[in-house]
C-alpha cells in the first residue's frame, strides 16, 4: 500500500520513481507534521531538491510514544513469542521481496554507489531482523536452587520482559542497515520504537513502514517522526518522560547532548559514538592485502565510515612502498562518475563537505604532505551540483596534528612511519576514542598480542568490515557506551526479572 505521493525521477542505472513526499508514519499511518513544515529531501550526488519531508511537531512526537506505549499492552503485548517472531521473519521477506524499492531510496538518500548498498546495505536490513528473530528463541536464562533454613529449598529464575518504548535515534551514513541493526532485536524481544532517522536520510525509514503495514503488524509498534536535533523532532522524542530507553549511534557530542537528557527520568542508553580508528601495518605484512584492506577501510562509503580509517602506522622498512600502493587505490577512485565500477560517491551534504575540505586545509598548514587528492575533483555535468571532494592520502603529519586526533569522516588518513611494536601500539591507543584498530601482520604471535594491546571494542586482523552479527559491537572511551549483536543487544532492550519460589 503506497502511502506518498510519487513523482518520476531518473535513478542511476534505472528509471524509477522515489517519494516526492516522505511522511512520518505515526499509530500505523502515514501521516504529515502538525505544523504543516516540510523541508528539503537533496541527492548528495547532484545537490537536487527530490522531496519533501514533513517534520514532526511537539505535539506529532508525543502522538507516537503514546500509540508506541498503547500497543505494549495491545495486539502485540499479547502475542507469544513464537508468534512475534514469526511477524518478524515477515518483515525481513518483505524487505527482500522489495530490495529495488529500498536500494532505490537509500542512493537516492545518500548518493553511494548502487553496488554498495546492493552488497552491504539493503540485505543486511533483512538479516538484522532474521538473525535477531533466531536468536530471541534461544538465548537462555539462569535458574539457581537456593538452600533454605528449613531444608525445603527455594528455586530462582529469570525472565526476560521488554524495556518498553524505545527512541531509535540513526545516522545518515548507513541509514537502513544502523536502523535496523536497533529495530530488530528492539521488536524481537517485544519492546515498540519511535525511530528519528538522520534529516538527511528519510526515505528507508519511512518506507519500512510500509513494510510494517503490508505483514500486518500492530499499529504503535513500528512508528517514524522526522525532523532535526536540537529543539525538534529529536531533542523532542529522547526528551520524552515516556520513553524507557534510547539507543544512539552518531557524532559525540550528540550522544552526550542526548545522554544529558536521558539522565532526566534514569532511562538505559545505548550508544555507538565517533571514531578515529587506527591501522597497523607491519613489516611482514602482505603489502597488497594491506593496502587493499586499508584502501576499503578509509574511502568506503566516501570515508563515512564509523569504523573506517583515518590513522595509518606503517613499519619504517616498508613505508614507501606501502605509500605507494595506498595512493595508487586511492587514485583509481572516481569521484563523480556513476558509471565507473570504481565510482566514489559524494559527501552527504555541502556542510559536512566543507568540514572536510576544511581538514584537507588545516592538514597542509600543519606541515602534511598531500600524496594524492586534497581538494575538489573534476566532475561531469550532470554531477556539477554535488558535495564531491577527492579521496586523500598525506604524509608528514605528527602523531600529535589536528587531523590525526580529530574525526574527519571522510576519504582521507594520514600515514606515519613507525620504529618498534611498542610505538605502533602506543600511538593507535593515544587517543579519546576506542571503536576499532585493524593489525597486518603475517607473524601469528604478534598477532594476537597486538590485537590484545588495543584498546578498542573490535580489533581486526588482516582483514576489515568482516562481521559476525552474533559478537559484541561498540566502543569504548568517547566511542560509545554499551555493546550491540547477538545476546548483547537483547541485554540492552530488555529487564531481567528474578522470580524467588519458596518450595
Amino acid at each position: 500500500m503506497v502511502q506518498v505521493q510519487q513523482v518520476a525521477v531518473e535513478m542511476e542505472e534505472r528509471n524509477r520513481p522515489v517519494a516526492a513526499d516522505i511522511l512520518n508514519f505515526i499509530d500505523g499511518k502515514f501521516v504529515k507534521g502538525g505544523s504543516g513544515t516540510t523541508f528539503p529531501n537533496i541527492d548528495p550526488a547532484t545537490g537536487r531538491e527530490t522531496g519533501r519531508v514533513h517534520e514532526a511537531t511537539r505535539e506529532d512526537v508525543d502522538r507516537a510514544v503514546a500509540a508506541a506505549k498503547r500497543a505494549l499492552t495491545g495486539p502485540w503485548g499479547k502475542m507469544t513469542t513464537a508468534e512475534r517472531i514469526r511477524l518478524i521473519a515477515a518483515v525481513a521477506d518483505e524487505i527482500e521481496r522489495r530490495s529495488e524499492d529500498f536500494l532505490d531510496a537509500e542512493v537516492a538518500d545518500t548518493g553511494k554507489p548502487r553496488a554498495v548498498a546492493a552488497h552491504i546495505d539493503v540485505p543486511r536490513g533483512a538479516s538484522n531482523f532474521r538473525m535477531f528473530a533466531d536468536i530471541v528463541t534461544t538465548l537462555p536464562t539462569e535458574s539457581f536452587g537456593t538452600p533454605t533454613p528449613d531444608g525445603s529449598g527455594a528455586i530462582n529464575y529469570a525472565v526476560r520482559k521488554p524495556k518498553g518504548v524505545i527512541a531509535v535515534v540513526c545516522p545518515w551514513n548507513f541509514p537502513l542497515l544502523l536502523m535496523t541493526w536497533k529495530v530488530g532485536p528492539a521488536l524481537a524481544c517485544g519492546n515498540t520504537v519511535i525511530v528519528k532517522p538522520s534529516e538527511e536520510t528519510p526515505r528507508t525509514a519511512a518506507l519500512l513502514g510500509e513494510v510494517m503495514d503490508a505483514v500486518g503488524m500492530p499499529a504503535g509498534v513500528y512508528n517514524v517522526v522526522h525532523g532535526f536535533g536540537p529543539g525538534a523532532a529529536g531533542e523532542f522524542l529522547t526528551a520524552h518522560p515516556d520513553v524507557d530507553a534510547i539507543t544512539f549511534t552518531g557524532e559525540t557530542g550528540t550522544g552526550q547532548a542526548i545522554m544529558k537528557q536521558a539522565a532526566v527520568g534514569v532511562r538505559d542508553i545505548s550508544f555507538e559514538l565517533g571514531g578515529k580508528n587506527p591501522a597497523i601495518v607491519f613489516a611482514d605484512a602482505d603489502l597488497e592485502k594491506a593496502a587493499e584492506g586499508i584502501s576499503r577501510a578509509a574511502f568506503l562509503n566516501s570515508g563515512q565510515v564509523c569504523l573506517g580509517t583515518e590513522r595509518v602506522y606503517v613499519e619504517q622498512s616498508v613505508f614507501e612502498p606501502f605509500v605507494a600502493k595506498l595512493a595508487a587505490a586511492a587514485r583509481a577512485l572516481k569521484p563523480g562518475n556513476k558509471g565507473d565500477p570504481h565510482y566514489l560517491g559524494p559527501m552527504i551534504s555541502e556542510d559536512h563537505r566543507q568540514k572536510v575540505l576544511g581538514y584537507y586545509e588545516r592538514a597542509i598548514a600543519e606541515g602534511a604532505i598531500a600524496v594524492t587528492g586534497g581538494g575538489v575533483p573534476d566532475v561531469d555535468a550532470a554531477a556539477a551540483g554535488g558535495f564531491w571532494v577527492e579521496p586523500t592520502i598525506w604524509t608528514g603529519l605528527a602523531h600529535d596534528s589536528t587531523v590525526m586526533r580529530e574525526e574527519i569522516f571522510g576519504p582521507c588518513c594520514g600515514i606515519i612511519p613507525f620504529d618498534t611494536e611498542d610505538d605502533a601500539i602506543s600511538w593507535a591507543n593515544d587517543t579519546d576514542y576506542g571503536l576499532s584498530a585493524t593489525v597486518w601482520t603475517e607473524n601469528l604471535s604478534r598477532a594476537h598480542r597486538v590485537a590484545a594491546a588495543m584498546s578498542v571494542g573490535v580489533c581486526w586482523v588482516n582483514c576489515w568490515f568482516l562481521r559476525d552479527l552474533r559478537t559484541a559491537f561498540g566502543g569504548s572511551g568517547q566511542s560509545g557506551i554499551g555493546r550491540e549483536g547477538g545476546a548483547h543487544s537483547l541485554e540492552f532492550y530488555t529487564e531481567l526479572e528474578n522470580i524467588c519460589v519458596k518450595l
